[in-house]
């Protein structure tokens, strides 16, 4: 599979049910656990980051009932939470961005620590790097450094600057999605937005803006999974907009043409998880940098599920995708590769996730069972070894910008 791995490594303390994670993403991931495990609450802190910088830190805050509601609680009350990414460029530079936020009572906030950092891989030396401590620009790599505020992230005002633009495309533009199909029933109002909202209630807008060959590949693949689907069409009703399905009826030469809210749940959530997967396809400066979808599975019969698994692997070719599910039947195939899967568990209120078991790894690659058939026995377990404890998360660097001044500093005086 090509490289399509933006987010390489995140880095996670006191986010929602997450004490601390440390993980590494593939071009295809799987988190896997049950319900409640905290599947979300990960997939979540990236949405944070890509909220946040969409709107407004307030607004990434609010929707998520406030700054209480985020950082965990727990009984040693923390005080803030903190989100690592590193990441990996197509243009070739990897690095890193990192923020903490810190609650002030009562019930405010500010961003105590934010901190981003771009390299070239080939040069090992930092291209452009920023630091911020409590609304104040402490170190940055550029001659003239935009303002920073204590309440908002200086990325936003960075990315006015073009050493820091891709980073503020790259983490903009990740899509997250749990598909409501009564939202995509309604009547839609046309949306100039390309990027595919988190409910599907601009999927009417989006679908029509996709590229000719981009449809043509979503409807070929929605009659493969769903049999008698021909196309799919776009209905103005008045100022309003819905999705018009061409399909085959028994006795009858021609497709007939169904409106949105004459489809079942399985078949909406399932157009939307393919235009969510290719979106942005059709023009490289809206590329989507990365897909995120909730429990697929949802509202899906089996056999269909199964075969959302070639969807997902063709569509990161170009993206890179994660999947929280607790479905068998999506891992059933013997070949998904079982690095690409993060095992996800709840103890005593705290989610764990980590790599699965030495043990699992070892049943899979001597082909003894599928992935599924381990989560359907309940048999996917995370790598003890691998799960970040109390003495770890203490331990773990979310901020590396003194160490990066050292070593500028030695060069220096190479020099």
């Amino acid at each position: 599979m090509k490289d399509s791995t933006f987010i390489t490594r995140v880095v996670l303390k006191n986010y929602k049910s997450i004490a601390a994670c440390d993980v590494q993403l593939q071009p295809l991931t799987f988190l896997v656990g049950r319900n409640g495990s905290g599947k979300s609450n990960f997939l979540d802190a990236l949405r944070f980051v890509a909220d946040a910088l969409n709107s407004s830190l307030d607004h990434a805050v609010r929707d998520r009932g406030g700054i209480n509601d985020v950082c965990r609680r727990s009984r040693g009350h923390p005080n803030h939470f903190s989100i690592r990414l590193e990441f990996a460029l197509p243009e070739g530079f990897t690095g890193h961005y990192a923020l903490q936020i810190r609650k002030r009572p009562p019930g405010g906030y500010e961003v105590q620590t934010e901190e981003c950092s771009v390299e070239n891989k080939s040069r090992l030396t930092s291209e452009a790097c920023f630091r911020v401590e409590s609304g104040t620009v402490t170190d940055t790599s550029v001659e003239v450094a935009p303002a920073a505020a204590i309440d908002r992230l200086y990325l936003v005002n960075a990315s006015g600057l073009p050493e820091f633009r891709p980073v503020y495309d790259a983490l903009s533009q990740m899509g997250f999605y749990n598909f409501n199909p009564d939202r995509i029933r309604d009547l839609q109002d046309p949306d100039h937005r390309d990027v595919l909202l988190r409910d599907g209630s601009n999927l009417t807008s989006v679908f029509k803006q996709l590229s000719p060959t981009v449809k043509q590949d979503i409807e070929e693949y929605l009659a493969i999974i769903v049999p008698g689907v021909r196309g799919v069409e776009i209905e103005k009703l008045g100022s309003k907009e819905t999705l018009a399905f061409r399909q085959n009826v028994v006795g009858d030469k021609h497709p007939w043409r169904f409106l949105a809210n004459n489809m079942s749940d399985g078949t909406l959530r399932l157009l939307g998880i393919l235009v969510a997967l290719f979106q942005g396809n059709h023009g490289t400066q809206k590329r989507v940098s990365l897909v995120g979808i909730e429990e697929p599975e949802t509202a899906m019969y089996p056999a269909i599920v199964g075969a959302l698994l070639d969807e997902f692997r063709h569509a990161a070719h170009k993206a890179q995708v994660i999947i929280t599910t607790h479905s068998p039947d999506l891992l059933e195939d013997k070949h998904l590769d079982v690095d690409s899967i993060l095992a996800v568990e709840a103890h005593d209120g705290n989610t764990v996730i980590a790599p699965v078991d030495d043990v699992s790894k070892s049943v899979v690659h001597d082909k003894l069972f599928t992935i599924g058939e381990l989560l359907s026995r309940d048999q996917l377990q995370p790598d003890p070894a691998s799960v970040v404890s109390a003495k770890k998360a203490k331990q773990l660097c979310l901020f590396n910008f003194e160490k990066r001044n050292s070593n500028r500093t030695k060069n220096k005086e190479k020099h």
